[in-house]
Parts: C-alpha cells; sequence; structure tokens
C-alpha cells in the first residue's frame, strides 16, 4: 500500500497526483498497482495519445494472451510506432486496475505524425522492495535531462500538462501515470500552468495485432517466462511480490526437468549442491553488471559454465516460453517482433517504435551449440558413409585417463586384500590399523598395517553405467580397435549414433557399457562371437566378452550395484575374479561426460568436428 508520505510526495495540489513511471518493469508495475489499491481515485490519465484508447482496451481484456497495437506513421521510411499489451508494463497495470476498480480512464498525450522514442537508464527497480519510491525518486531526478525547448518531447508535455489540467475540473482526485523521463517537466508544467493544448491532428489508424510467441522475448519487458508466473500468479491468486527473484528459482527448476526430458537423463550432477553454487555465481555476475536482478544473459552465462552448452540452451528455451500464448499459426495479424524491426502479418518489415520504452536493448554475443534442425539432420544422415567410422580425439585421451585412474584404483584395491596386522615394534609400517588396535585395546598394544605389493596387473576394465540395459535403446553394439599403442581396444553397445547427428559426418551416441582392454591387441567381435551366446542379457556378454579376453586373473568392473549372482558365474567359468568399484565413486559429472561420445565418418571429419561438438 502507498505510503502517506509517498502520496504527498507525488500531489500536486487537492485533486491531481502524479505518479512517474518505469517502463518495462514488473517490480515497478507492482508500485503501480499498490499506488491504486492504496487510494480512492475517480480518474485515471495516462501518457498515451486517444487514437490508442480503443485498441489497448480490447489488448488487455484479451490478457494474459500478449499483443500489441501498432499504428504506421507518415514517414518516407517504413515505420510503426506501437504500444505493448504488456502485464509486466507500469502503464498496462495501471490501466488494468482502473478497469478492474471501474475508474474512468483518460488518455492525455498528444497525437504525432511520427514518434520520437525517448530512453534511458534507470537503476534495478528491484531496490523498491527496500527503498519507498519517492527516495527511489528522488535519486533519479539529478540523472533526466530536460527536453529542448521545440522538440517534440516538450510540446506534448505542455499538451499533457494542458489535458490534465482540464481533468482536474471534472474530477476530485486524478492519478496521472507518466514516463519517469517527463515526470518533473510534466509536473513542472502543471504547477507553473505552462500547459498548451495542441489542436487535434489526423495520424495513421491504429490496429489491436497478436504477437507470435517465439518473439515475445523481443518485446515484453521482463522474460517471457517470467512474465507467465506473474500471470499465473494473478489467476491462481497468489503473492507476486518475490516473483524478481524467486521466479528465477522457478525458472531453473524448469530448464532442469526439459534438460532431463530433453537427453532423457535419469541421473545427472545438477542436484541441489550445484545449484546452489550456479545461484551464488549467477548473484555475483549480476553484482558485476550492478544489477540486483539477473537478465538472461547472466543466466545463460553461469548456465553453461556450470551445465553446459546443452543446458544453457534449455534455459534460453524455457526463459522465452510463454504458455498462455496461443498458436498464431494461421493468423492474418500475427507480427514478429526483432530489436527495433518486426515483420507484419503480410511480411513487410518495418522499423518499430515503443511508446512505453524503457532501458535500451542491445546485442551480447554467447557462443552455444545448438541442436540441428530435423531437416539438416536428415541430409546428414543419407550422406554418411557406411566404410567409414572412427573416434573423436578428445574423448579418446577422456576415456583413457579414466581407465587409467580406475586401474591405479583397482591394483590398490587387490593389495588391500592381502594386508595383514601386526604389532607395533619399531615401525608403523603402513599405517596405523586402527580397527585391530581397538579390538585389541585391553591388551595395551598398537597394531600397525603392512600392505605387500600387489601382485599380478589389472587389463581389463568394465564399465555398466544401466542395470538392465534395453536392447532396443543400445541397439548398436560394436569393437573398435586402437590407432596406436597408447590407446585400448575397446567394447561396447551404445544408442544409435546415426538417430542423433549434429554435424556433418558428426553423429552423438551414449554409452550403455563397455569395456577397455590394454595394453590393446585385436581381439574377434565380442557382439559375433558363438562362444558367447549363453550370455542373456547387453551386460553378460559384454563381462563374458572381457573376461574371456582377459590374460590377468582380476578384472575390475564399474557398476552402479555389486556384480550380480549371475555375473560372478561367468567368472568363476571362465576362471577369474572380478573386483568391484561403485560407479558412484566418480561424480556424476564425470560420468555423464564420459558416457557420451561421438562418432566421425572419416579422420578428415576430426579438422572441424570442434565446431559442432557441444560441451555436455
Amino acid at each position: 500500500m502507498a505510503s502517506a508520505a509517498q502520496n504527498d510526495f507525488f500531489r500536486l495540489g487537492d485533486a491531481l497526483t502524479l505518479f512517474p513511471v518505469i517502463h518495462e518493469s514488473a517490480d515497478y508495475a507492482q508500485q503501480v498497482r499498490a499506488v491504486i489499491l492504496g487510494g480512492h481515485y475517480d480518474c485515471l490519465a495516462v501518457a498515451l495519445p486517444p487514437s490508442f484508447e480503443e485498441g489497448v482496451m480490447v489488448g488487455i481484456d484479451r490478457l494474459p494472451e500478449i499483443s500489441a497495437v501498432i499504428q504506421r506513421e507518415e514517414s518516407p521510411e517504413s515505420a510503426v510506432n506501437y504500444v505493448p499489451i504488456d502485464p509486466c508494463q507500469g502503464m498496462i497495470m495501471g490501466i488494468r486496475m482502473a478497469l478492474q476498480e471501474y475508474t474512468p480512464c483518460h488518455f492525455v498525450d498528444m497525437e504525432v505524425a511520427a514518434y520520437e522514442v525517448s530512453q534511458g537508464s534507470f537503476p534495478d527497480a528491484y531496490a523498491l522492495k527496500r527503498i519507498p519510491a519517492e527516495k527511489f525518486m528522488a535519486a533519479l531526478l539529478p540523472s533526466i535531462a530536460p527536453p529542448l525547448p521545440e522538440s517534440q518531447r516538450a510540446a506534448r508535455i505542455r499538451h499533457m500538462a494542458a489535458r490534465v489540467q482540464a481533468l482536474t475540473a471534472e474530477f476530485e482526485n486524478i492519478l496521472c501515470l507518466c514516463s519517469v523521463l517527463d515526470w518533473p517537466w510534466l509536473r513542472e508544467a502543471i504547477r507553473s500552468r505552462t500547459g498548451e493544448m495542441e489542436p487535434d491532428r489526423l495520424t495513421g489508424t491504429t490496429r489491436h495485432c497478436t504477437v507470435t510467441a517465439k518473439t515475445l522475448f523481443f518485446m515484453l519487458g521482463e522474460m517471457p517466462y517470467i512474465t507467465y508466473l506473474h500471470e499465473k500468479s494473478r489467476v491462481e491468486l497468489t503473492s507476486d511480490a518475490n516473483l524478481s527473484i524467486d521466479g528465477v528459482k522457478e525458472l531453473l527448476i524448469e530448464t532442469r526437468r526439459r534438460w532431463e526430458t530433453e537427453h532423457e537423463l535419469t541421473q545427472h550432477h545438477l542436484n541441489p549442491q550445484v545449484l546452489r553454487r550456479y545461484l551464488k555465481y549467477v548473484r555475483n555476475l549480476t553484482l558485476l553488471e550492478r544489477r540486483l536482478t539477473p537478465d538472461l544473459y547472466t543466466l545463460a552465462v553461469a548456465a553453461k559454465q556450470i551445465g553446459g552448452d546443452s543446458f544453457a540452451i534449455s534455459l534460453v528455451e524455457t526463459a522465452r516460453n510463454y504458455p498462455y500464448q496461443q498458436d498464431e499459426a494461421g493468423r492474418y495479424d500475427a507480427v514478429a517482433f526483432g530489436v527495433d524491426h518486426a515483420e507484419l502479418a503480410d511480411g513487410e518489415v518495418v522499423s518499430f517504435k515503443n511508446r512505453l520504452a524503457g532501458e535500451q536493448k542491445g546485442w551480447r554475443t554467447l557462443p552455444l551449440k545448438p541442436q540441428p534442425e530435423v531437416r539438416k539432420q536428415q541430409v546428414w544422415k543419407h550422406l554418411w558413409d557406411p566404410f567409414g567410422q572412427c573416434s573423436w580425439t578428445p574423448e579418446d585421451q577422456k576415456i583413457e585417463s579414466f581407465n587409467l585412474h580406475v586401474r591405479e584404483q583397482a591394483k590398490a584395491l587387490i593389495g588391500e586384500g592381502l594386508a595383514r596386522s601386526e604389532k607395533f615394534t619399531s615401525s608403523v609400517k603402513d599405517g596405523i590399523d586402527i580397527r585391530e588396535t581397538l579390538r585389541h585395546w585391553y591388551e595395551g598394544e598398537i597394531y600397525v598395517k603392512e600392505i605387500p605389493p600387489s601382485r599380478g596387473s589389472i587389463e581389463v576394465v568394465a564399465l555398466i553405467f544401466e542395470r538392465q540395459a534395453l536392447p532396443e535403446k543400445y541397439a548398436w553394439q560394436q569393437t573398435w580397435y586402437a590407432e596406436h599403442e597408447q590407446e585400448s581396444t575397446l567394447c561396447f553397445y551404445a544408442t544409435p549414433y546415426l538417430e542423433n547427428m549434429i554435424g556433418p559426418g558428426i553423429g552423438e551416441a551414449t554409452y550403455g557399457g563397455c569395456f577397455l582392454l590394454f595394453p590393446p591387441r585385436p581381439i574377434p567381435n565380442v557382439w559375433e562371437d558363438g562362444r558367447f551366446a549363453f550370455s542373456r542379457t547387453l551386460e553378460e556378454r559384454l563381462l563374458a566378452g572381457a573376461l574371456f579376453h582377459s590374460s590377468e586373473p582380476h578384472i575390475t568392473v564399474v557398476s552402479p550395484g555389486p556384480p550380480l549372482l549371475r555375473w560372478r558365474q561367468i567368472a568363476r567359468r571362465f576362471k577369474k575374479k572380478i573386483i568391484h568399484i561403485p560407479l558412484s565413486r566418480f561424480s556424476l559429472q564425470t560420468v555423464q561426460r564420459l558416457r557420451r561420445f561421438h562418432v566421425l565418418n572419416g579422420k578428415h571429419a576430426r579438422s572441424y568436428a570442434a565446431q559442432f561438438i557441444r560441451e555436455f
């Protein structure tokens, strides 16, 4: 509710309250709503021309569907000015609340043949959560430039002052909403009674148009998804006081859900702890931008750093989603917006001028690799040469590094099985054995541990990422042979790469399971070898091949759970032992990046693959 001090600050005499509006800000739109609900006004005057009145009323009546009221200008170039029917615009919020309260509205701005846009630079309106509006506006006054004496802006201010003065003779308590850039000078013109009403002039007709859903981001002041949350709060009668921050959290949660669905992820690294780190990173980036609430660019930069390109793309797609917007396919009046330009329903491209413009917008670059179009994927699939196939070198290095790390851990586990404890005499050897020391505490002796060197080595490491892998999902089974001595022989089952083409001659697949044989040597294709026909599942056949081809008595199996009884029976069949390492020992982010790999249609594709392969 508006305070008494605020009412006095914006009050002009007994009959008029002149309240400035910062356009394209949901936080400031809430201030306008609080002023209207906190006062008893019998008239609302808004700084818009009368020619827009009918279209604006129709657009507000159609909310939450977003639309615009456009007017073609009398100028040599194709120019159109428009009023966005944006529920997070303070002016639209004021008219909407007035209609709800059955308060008459008057449009008091001057009709012009060619509108001149006025934009400024404003502090983040989120500060109004802590600072009263009168202090906020008082701090802005030194930065607001006066209009030039003979400019259109000066004439409009004089015209609005005269119209508002005329209304004071008819109504007892008027609320006038104007741009914050015009507020000091309109206030001065009303006080000094220097208003001058211009004669009515003929201007271009206005018409009400819908806006294509994909281009809402270029028209709305807030992100479309945040605008949707405000409208959803209005429909469900819940508070929207803190949606500037809570809306970002809801956007993040919805982005993660969408990302999981698009990539068919059952497990991933974006847990609550990682999201907390993400929000902290967003806060720091926002403060560096000298803002209190983040914009889409800041959110996308942080998403790319924390979750990779795919997560950042999902966030951008979610942020521009506005579920209340109906499908505009086939609509004769749909307009596609851009930055300062738009495409009308008939295909004409015109320059657009926003009558409720806030801060000036600009482009900033963030390199992301989006998912290619379905049409391109089909073309790349048909051009694939079935006789050329190889891996991508950075992913080879990644999985070989992981293989080396697992083998070292397995060797340590072999040695731990041979460890023995003895009483301390003169050396602690490999460390104090706490368990044996506590067990013999009554003796008053200290026991130490001795771990002898491990016997043998680890030649085969099997990685099983999912229990009960579905053959229809992991329909591609293959054995790849090493290109050089530092590379392992690789046998795996994975998703078909031709179903997810990401570039010309580049397919993307996901491991269900694999085993690596190092040092490398050629082996028969495990998936066609009749000696493993007893296997019932993909996992069993993979393990059977790993156990059979290992020349060492142990193989290492990394899996989500302990080895099944059937696996141990297969190991006994080949007179080998399984050393199990839980998959949970490794971070989900590491596992997620390890599972995703790319297949190239020949070694020549390695020269350009980095342009299409996304960070995950």
